[in-house]
């Protein structure tokens, strides 16, 4: 498990918080710039970003309504710059449609699970309590984390652990939860963590953490459709930029990061014909890189937050509109 957008609240601080400041600062500088909190969580990164831009206008998406009540209360002193709206980050250009802003100077994900669904053992996030299999970030949604276990045939379960896990064990761990559900429904995390470890070998056991977590992480991300909203969200993120405007994106595990960086490569890149003598204006790139690669917090920040070690950080600029 890991955690992405949360604040000071219960000892937790917003993840590589100084260095999404000083990447988003030359695009937020602009008079009147607009940001986009595309998860915004409990609020951390986006109360940092209004105190340091006076000027700055913030919208803050969330699917989660306690993350959202949650975050009006801490960002209540920057209200009249404020825009706080339940919605799922792939709505991203619905919610700038509806505000009448079809462009902003920067847009921010810090994706994941966040700090109140991870330590309010009721939500079924984590494998360290005992409570209902739910997992769903939309507490309104009817999918939750029980009915994919108990109803999902043995095949997708495989797929699910292997693609969103990346369980090297994902056929023993369904062929187990298949067949322990047909004697009784496994309605608890601490069962199906007891049937995971159950279905991992010994000796892999020994080593790299608790055994359910990859299978905790694929159901999260199943129940909650994380990589598909993503997918869809991050090119209408880029799309929405302004030039000059920049788009951050912290990820927590190599899924996320792939897709990031895929979908930032594609923009980045000369798509003029190959042997021709110039570069062709209408193929030239649109956007920069302006990390390289992905960074990783410093030693510093994992002293004061062991949570943020599988963050991983890129970031793009518009450098020119479209054709």
């Amino acid at each position: 498990m890991h955690v992405g957008n949360h604040g000071e609240p219960g000892g937790h601080v917003p993840v590589m918080l100084r260095r999404v400041l000083e990447l988003l600062a030359p695009a937020l500088d602009a008079p009147g710039a607009v940001l986009v909190d595309a998860n915004l969580g409990l609020g951390g990164h986006a109360e940092a970003l209004l105190a340091a831009h006076p000027d700055l206008h913030l919208i803050g998406i969330d699917r989660d309504p306690v993350a959202v009540e949650r975050s009006t209360e801490r960002l209540a002193p920057y209200a009249a710059r404020t825009t706080l709206v339940r919605a799922v980050s792939d709505e991203l250009a619905e919610v700038l449609a509806r505000e009448g802003r079809t462009r902003v100077n920067g847009v921010l994900f810090d994706l994941g699970v966040s700090s109140p669904q991870l330590d309010e053992a009721g939500r079924g996030f984590a494998y360290s309590y005992d409570a209902p299999l739910d997992m769903r970030m939309d507490t309104e949604q009817e999918l939750t984390a029980h009915v994919v276990v108990n109803t999902y045939s043995e095949g997708e379960l495989t797929r699910i652990l292997r693609d969103y896990g990346e369980e090297r064990f994902a056929s023993r761990v369904a062929r187990l939860i298949a067949r322990e559900r047909a004697a009784e429904p496994i309605a608890s995390t601490k069962r199906l963590a007891e049937i995971v470890r159950e279905a991992i070998p010994a000796a892999t056991r020994r080593t790299g953490g608790n055994p359910a977590k990859r299978t905790f992480q694929a159901l999260r991300i199943e129940v909650n459709g994380e990589l598909t909203a993503f997918e869809r969200a991050l090119p209408q993120a880029l799309d929405a930029l302004v030039v000059g405007g920049r788009v951050v994106v912290l990820s927590y595990h190599s899924l996320e990061d792939r897709l990031s960086k895929h979908i930032i490569a594609e923009r980045v890149k000369d798509t003029s014909p190959p042997g021709l003598p110039v570069p062709l204006p209408a193929h030239q790139p649109r956007f920069r890189s302006v990390t390289r690669g992905a960074e990783v917090p410093d030693e510093d920040e994992l002293a004061r937050n062991p949570r943020a070690a599988s963050a991983r950080l890129r970031a793009a600029e518009r450098i020119r509109e479209p054709e």
